[in-house]
């Protein structure tokens, strides 16, 4: 059963990966990202990677969070609803997409890749932790709490003034009659 949730996990966060390429907007091509990393953290749940799982799930959903601020606050199409083509240079991209595809296939198949030696730890996410972040472990978890309050407080100063920095919106004064 595992193995078919994992399967189906790993065809949903490559189907929304192919469509963040294929929609005809940023909203939608938001959403896509979204679903595809949260596949991802959930398949890397189901493989036992609990840290690895839980942070990248709550990694994206913040990152589009805050895209969702920016492009409502910069975007001449705020809802992102109006059609366009996220591709560009499309030989090009074609062209370096193979190219790094048979880069890295390549690199993947070619590589001596070492044997396992000894058993895992008990706690594979303390080690984990500590072979990432060694002895700097608590400064980093202080500093991490103060990037989420710093990304919190970003976002309550950026929709307390909305889009147009405390102007009214060109819609309201089009409907003064034009005084």
């Amino acid at each position: 059963m595992l193995t078919a949730v994992f399967w189906v996990l790993a065809v949903v966060a490559v189907a929304a990966g192919i469509a963040v390429f294929t929609v005809d907007s940023m909203a939608r091509a938001t959403v896509a990202l979204a679903v595809s990393f949260v596949a991802v953290g959930t398949a890397l749940l189901l493989i036992d990677a609990g840290y690895l799982g839980v942070i990248t799930i709550l990694m994206m959903l913040m990152e589009m969070g805050i895209m969702a601020v920016f492009m409502i606050m910069y975007m001449m199409n705020p809802g992102g609803l109006m059609p366009m083509s996220m591709l560009h240079n499309k030989r090009g991209a074609l062209a370096i997409s193979i190219g790094a595809f048979v880069l890295l296939a390549a690199g993947a198949l070619l590589t001596p890749w070492p044997q396992r030696r000894g058993e895992p730890p008990s706690d594979v996410t303390r080690a984990l932790g500590e072979a990432v972040m060694g002895s700097k472990m608590l400064v980093m978890m202080s500093v991490s709490a103060v990037l989420f309050a710093t990304m919190v407080s970003a976002l309550v100063l950026a929709t307390g003034r909305g889009r147009y920095d405390g102007d009214e919106a060109p819609a309201a004064e089009d409907a003064g009659g034009g005084a």
